[in-house]
């Protein structure tokens, strides 16, 4: 790729920065530079053209509106570029300018986008809707404050209008029920959580098992124990931040990252890997955490990256020792499961050990490997300005599950599978849900994975 053809060039500028504890990273004009160069590079490579609407919305300005010049992108035309990413990472998979690639320009297209919005919040107050969207274990302490009418009202129409004026989530987006009793309060009188560290692994069940599913950590401990790995279940984990960063708000991160590390890394010291349920959160703790916190526990992020693994990546690596479980009581309807590929699992690139493993189930034939984007990523599908783009985005996705023509359904996102239900009417199981019927002998009964 060359030069800039109206005299911005793509050689990193000296504003280039994706690390906040660097002071230019905070400064404007720095960024501004970056900005503009990083367009430039995206309006000659075209790459990342289908994946969401941050770049036909530059291509159309400097297109229609510009005659070619990046040079004048105005503003309002930046921030709806900006707006329009909803951090899946896909751009960043496959582009080849990256500093994954070693590549000499240095793009990384999603933390620029962070870095933008971090600058554009800094020094602002919270608002509501950031102090409901962004602290995802708040909103759960409220709701089961609530005894059971948190559920209930989400169901009920006006409640839904008031939300979507009061808060900013769109009035028709499907939301997971709040469970009455949270993961690690179940796990604690089954006697998981014990006063000292220890065991093989140790779960980060993430705040969606903690707070929406427990049935999913539950069954991620089931699996874990017939295949005899020693688990272990920690009370007060908090999330992982990403939808904080999401907005920009890299001091809610940073603290809810400290209080996680005091929690987990006590195991990762004495040997014990930490098993993650949501590649989202992986992702954050595998890739983000370790140059986003700072001082001592940027060294504490960079020590607990490496034992971080997703939990059917886990189960996958010891597929060959003697302990792996083959004694398999039942088989999906049919045999046939379509799985897709959540977009923060591919951009950690350990493959999809989760649809792998499913393939260890007697008469199991994964019929179709869906990659495209379900559009969910993190808050984007709830809020007003998300829910349209999110269902139109991940369209792509369910007609590919669609067209699979396989009963059962699957992914290792739980969210994304939230999104297949409301627009795809079929909800898919997580990997460790459907291992952990197999082995029980338990049934896939219609709208669980296998049904309609």
């Amino acid at each position: 790729m060359s030069e800039g053809q109206k005299g911005i060039s793509v050689q990193p500028t000296p504003g280039l920065s994706y690390d906040p504890s660097e002071p230019i990273y905070w400064q404007p004009e720095a960024l501004a530079g970056e900005v503009h160069r990083a367009f430039e590079i995206c309006h000659g490579c075209r790459m990342c053209f289908k994946y969401c609407d941050s770049f036909p919305l530059l291509f159309k300005a400097i297109d229609e509106r510009h005659d070619g010049d990046v040079g004048k992108v105005t503003a309002a035309e930046e921030r709806a570029v900006m707006d329009a990413c909803f951090q899946c990472k896909l751009c960043e998979v496959q582009c080849p300018y990256t500093p994954r690639d070693k590549h000499e320009f240095q793009l990384d297209f999603p933390k620029l986008v962070h870095r933008w919005r971090g600058l554009k919040r800094r020094g602002q107050g919270k608002t509501l809707r950031m102090r409901v969207l962004n602290d995802p274990d708040g909103a759960a302490a409220l709701a089961r404050a609530s005894f059971g009418m948190a559920n209930l009202m989400n169901r009920v129409r006006p409640f839904r209008v008031l939300l979507e004026k009061a808060v900013g989530v769109h009035r028709n987006k499907l939301l997971p029920d709040f469970a009455a009793e949270p993961f690690d309060r179940w796990a604690e009188k089954q006697g998981l959580i014990q006063p000292e560290p220890g065991g093989e692994v140790v779960l980060f069940q993430t705040c969606f098992v903690q707070h929406n599913e427990p049935q999913l950590g539950k069954d991620a401990l089931f699996v874990l124990k017939r295949n005899g790995v020693d688990a272990r279940v920690v009370r007060g984990l908090r999330c992982c931040g990403m939808p904080a960063w999401e907005q920009g708000d890299l001091e809610s991160l940073r603290a809810q990252a400290h209080h996680d590390l005091d929690l987990l890394l006590p195991f990762v010291e004495r040997g014990a890997k930490v098993l993650v349920i949501n590649p989202t959160c992986s992702m954050m703790m595998r890739r983000e955490w370790p140059h986003l916190l700072e001082g001592e526990d940027r060294t504490r992020a960079e020590k607990l990256a490496p034992a971080v693994m997703d939990v059917s990546e886990f189960l996958w690596s010891i597929r060959d020792q003697p302990r792996f479980n083959t004694d398999f009581k039942s088989t999906p309807p049919g045999g046939r499961v379509a799985y897709h590929a959540p977009c923060h699992l591919r951009a950690q690139g350990v493959g999809f050990k989760g649809r792998d493993l499913l393939r260890k189930i007697p008469g199991v034939t994964v019929s179709g490997t869906v990659m495209e984007c379900c559009g969910h990523d993190g808050t984007f599908a709830m809020t007003v300005e998300g829910f349209e783009p999110s269902a139109r985005i991940g369209k792509k996705a369910f007609d590919g599950m669609a067209a699979a023509t396989a009963e059962t359904w699957a992914t290792d996102c739980p969210l994304a599978a939230i999104q297949f239900q409301q627009h795809a009417g079929k909800k898919p199981l997580h990997p460790v849900t459907l291992l952990a019927r197999a082995y029980r002998g338990e049934g896939f009964e219609p709208g669980q994975g296998g049904g309609a």
